[in-house]
């Protein structure tokens, strides 16, 4: 790694911006330059309307000071004679740089939502020293910023952010073993936490929860298909064109705003029209019954599913199906320049423009 420095001409004075690279080497022989740190403009001027300064910590004096820095290769200037520094910019090394904003914002946001309260509860430390809670901040922030696998959290991106310094903690923290542990213990907190979740989220957004939508994912894994019965990753229909692989089927619940109130694993095999009845119950059971509005692929609701739904309870909920298509039998065609009616529970089947 070296310095680069760019100059630039501006209004009739010379500027001069300082870069931190390295040289990266690249097929058929070629060098491209990396920016690895931008330090900005150290000054050039001979004005002091044009001095830029930097705060240090004088150990000494136990005491904060200004310095304003200047490269060796130009006089000092006189007006900064009592706080001006000359520095040699060729012998300047960089030593482990790290990510501090997005760490040290994903600390505000995670006290604003409450999750430090929240889990100081439910995860104490081991009587080996453990922080769980440290870890599972850890684990969020990284989710946030890059996300990735724990592995590759382990191995590469705790020692190029900043939470070893936030949290008061060295590398032990990440322990590949204990990354894994921790999600462990989370998971039998899942509907307490999003309890906790939407009370936040109407506390600091006014958030809403008469509109729900609701949709399902898979994800594939390139694994030995010989599993035990009881195992998840089964064969089933993929979404991503993936019908050699095993797969696990995720469904999700979110607002308009993408406040996710609930989720679900599900068996690889999971049929997409078995999942509604299960979710309504479980929203219902969690937040209690009320006006909702469900909208979802006209795939997740088959007609002879959602009339023996209605009958088995007294919803009062309108359910809107997204038909590419148009309308199909067992739904109901709407006058849409007339107030809806009042008439629940209510099946609508409609063309929704999503995108």
């Amino acid at each position: 790694m070296f310095l680069k420095c760019h100059s630039r001409i501006k209004d009739g004075k010379e500027h001069r911006y300082w870069n931190i690279v390295e040289n990266r080497r690249c097929g058929r022989g070629k060098f491209v330059q990396r920016q690895v740190l931008y330090l900005g403009e150290i000054n050039d001027a001979q004005r002091q309307s044009w001095c830029r300064t930097i705060e240090i910590f004088d150990e000494n004096r136990e005491r904060t000071m200004r310095l304003a820095l200047f490269p060796a290769d130009r006089q000092l200037p006189n007006f900064a004679a009592g706080f001006g520094v000359q520095i040699r910019l060729k012998e300047m090394e960089l030593h482990r740089p790290r990510q501090w904003g997005a760490c040290w914002l994903a600390c505000y946001l995670y006290e604003q939502l409450g999750l430090d309260e929240f889990w100081a509860e439910r995860l104490a430390d081991s009587r080996e020293g453990t922080c769980w809670g440290h870890i599972l901040q850890t684990l969020v922030y990284y989710r946030l910023i890059d996300p990735g696998s724990e592995w590759r959290l382990h191995r590469q991106w705790f020692e190029q952010s900043a939470m070893a310094d936030l949290l008061d903690e060295d590398y032990s923290l990440v322990e590949k073993n204990s990354l894994y542990r921790c999600l462990d213990k989370v998971f039998k907190h899942k509907e307490q936490l999003f309890g906790h979740l939407r009370q936040r989220w109407q506390d600091l957004f006014g958030a809403r929860f008469e509109v729900l939508l609701y949709d399902l994912a898979s994800t594939y894994f390139e694994s030995d298909p010989v599993f035990e019965e009881t195992d998840k990753r089964q064969f089933g229909y993929s979404r991503d064109k993936r019908p050699d692989c095993v797969q696990v089927v995720i469904a999700l619940i979110i607002t308009p705003e993408g406040f996710p109130l609930a989720y679900e694993v599900l068996p690889g095999n999971t049929s997409d029209k078995t999942t509604l009845r299960d979710f309504l119950r479980k929203i219902e059971a969690q937040y209690g019954k009320a006006e909702r509005i469900w909208l979802m692929d006209r795939g997740h609701a088959a007609c002879g599913m959602m009339q023996s739904i209605f009958r088995s309870a007294s919803r009062r909920e309108t359910l809107g199906k997204h038909s590419k298509g148009g309308r199909r039998d067992g739904g109901l065609k709407m006058d849409w320049t007339k107030p809806l009616p009042r008439a629940w529970p209510m099946w609508i089947e409609c063309r929704l423009d999503l995108g």
